[in-house]
């Protein structure tokens, strides 16, 4: 673990400081709950297909119902935080999360499921960015910080490839539901250690953006429904065109409610640096293909190579392993090249993994065309989330404090769910009726995950561009005082 910060911190204002390895364990478990929960559905989606009589495009909204809600609510918990403290939020959003599990595991229908995967999302939008303000609050920028976030990042890395894994042992074993009710016990033990662990923070002053909550939520929503009803109806379908007017012009009056509003939930001013903006484009590009790698090479695995739920669990394991040790050397690596030259060689790295990737079927079997392609994701999946939450954070006022790291958040959960709805657009565009089913099957998620490597290549062009050259001026304006 990282040594603990000196000194004292103005979030801690009760009965004096807790360790800094005591937040870190108690804020980076929770944020493995949420982050195995967001893979774990993965490798049992066909079982929940089966169970539940859903098709593919139906079983992307059992991700996107989390993905929608996660993100659409980032930015008002991201407040909240600021206005009512972080570990009130954390502790509520720890709450929900366990409970809206419990219902998730004892669904009988497609409503119950989906509707108590929404309200997941919900509480994991709370828990998201207080674990990301709390290490941001708590460990002073430099080197101290640049460790709390790359255990931060080892968790969202590791921790979304072990979820494949623990998905497949449950599925395979057990049953799909396990992967969620056993987040009931977990959830009261975490609700009891941060509730000891964590002193209160003070409240802020101010009011929450509601109108900037529901614009920003009404606009997401509608887009990636509309994304998605394309794969069934197409572009020119009446309500897709009404749904992506509505996103457009949601969108539209969000971004005009922040430029005028004294308390925004999205401050603008955070999208003056160059290299935060740039951070967040190219998240949304990286986990957008990470998470339509997930979903789709489960599909190849079970429905092409026959792989049963474990097998195909364990089959993600040359990607988790390389994860863990990449983003344990990310502190290291940083000091040696660089936040940016370490986030390039990291996106590169998953590029061409991701392309590799693109080619594997039953012809080239599993070790030649899945695992080997898999190091190299698995090595730039630890070694670019770092890189990318430290960029996405610099430079932040106390005050923006909460805005960044729901910036950060938004990133993260927007990109995944416009990726998947994306590219299972596209994914449904390549079904080819003149193939065999599983041929047809191995050719559609071929051009899916070759468009996840495009997605990647676009993140590493981002990076390059806006990251790295204004990481240079800044280490040259140093070197000059």
């Amino acid at each position: 673990m990282p040594p603990e910060v000196e000194g004292t911190d103005p979030l801690n204002t009760d009965t004096g400081n807790p360790s800094a390895n005591q937040v870190l364990a108690v804020v980076l478990t929770a944020y493995l709950m949420i982050v195995l929960d967001l893979s774990i559905v993965y490798t049992g989606l066909p079982e929940i297909g089966e169970t539940m009589s859903l098709g593919p495009v139906g079983l992307t909204w059992v991700q996107n119902a989390y993905l929608l809600c996660f993100g659409g609510f980032l930015l008002l918990s991201a407040r909240a935080g600021d206005l009512f403290g972080f570990k009130r939020m954390l502790l509520w959003g720890i709450a929900l999360f366990a409970a809206s599990s419990l219902i998730i595991g004892l669904a009988q229908t497609p409503v119950e499921l989906i509707g108590a995967r929404a309200v997941q999302g919900v509480g994991a939008s709370m828990i998201a960015p207080s674990v990301l303000s709390l290490i941001s609050a708590f460990f002073h920028e430099g080197e101290g910080r640049s460790r709390a976030l790359a255990w931060y990042s080892m968790v969202a890395g590791a921790g979304a490839s072990l979820g494949m894994v623990m998905g497949g042992i449950f599925a395979g074993t057990l049953s799909w539901r396990v992967g969620f009710l056993i987040n009931v016990p977990i959830g009261l033990g975490l609700w009891l250690a941060a509730n000891r662990a964590l002193t209160h923070t003070p409240r802020g002053d101010g009011r929450l953006d509601v109108a900037g909550a529901i614009t920003s939520t009404v606009g997401m929503v509608a887009l990636v429904w509309g994304i998605v009803r394309t794969t069934d109806q197409g572009w020119t379908d009446p309500l897709v065109l009404a749904a992506l007017t509505l996103a457009v012009l949601s969108i539209g009056l969000f971004l005009w409610i922040q430029a005028r509003t004294k308390e925004p939930l999205l401050p603008l001013t955070i999208f003056a640096s160059q290299v935060r903006s740039g951070a967040y484009a190219a998240r949304m590009c990286f986990v957008g293909a990470v998470v339509s790698f997930f979903f789709f090479e489960t599909q190849l695995m079970q429905q092409v190579l026959g792989f049963s739920p474990l097998q195909a669990g364990l089959g993600f394991l040359p990607m988790t392993v390389p994860t863990f040790f990449a983003a344990l050397l990310v502190p290291r690596l940083t000091r040696a090249w660089g936040n940016a030259k370490l986030l390039c060689v990291a996106l590169a790295s998953m590029t061409v993994g991701m392309i590799w990737l693109s080619f594997a079927g039953e012809q080239t079997g599993y070790w030649a065309g899945i695992a080997l392609p898999m190091v190299l994701l698995g090595l730039g999946n630890g070694g670019a989330l770092g890189p990318l939450t430290v960029a996405g954070v610099t430079d932040v006022s106390g005050r923006n404090r909460g805005a960044a790291s729901g910036a950060v958040n938004v990133a993260h959960q927007l990109g995944g769910s416009l990726g998947l709805s994306i590219l299972a657009t596209i994914f449904a565009a390549a079904y080819l009726p003149s193939l065999p089913q599983r041929m047809a099957l191995e050719h559609q998620v071929s051009t899916a995950i070759l468009s996840a490597g495009v997605l990647l290549a676009l993140g590493l062009v981002i990076a390059l561009v806006f990251i790295w050259p204004n990481e240079q001026r800044a280490a040259a304006n140093r070197g000059s005082q």
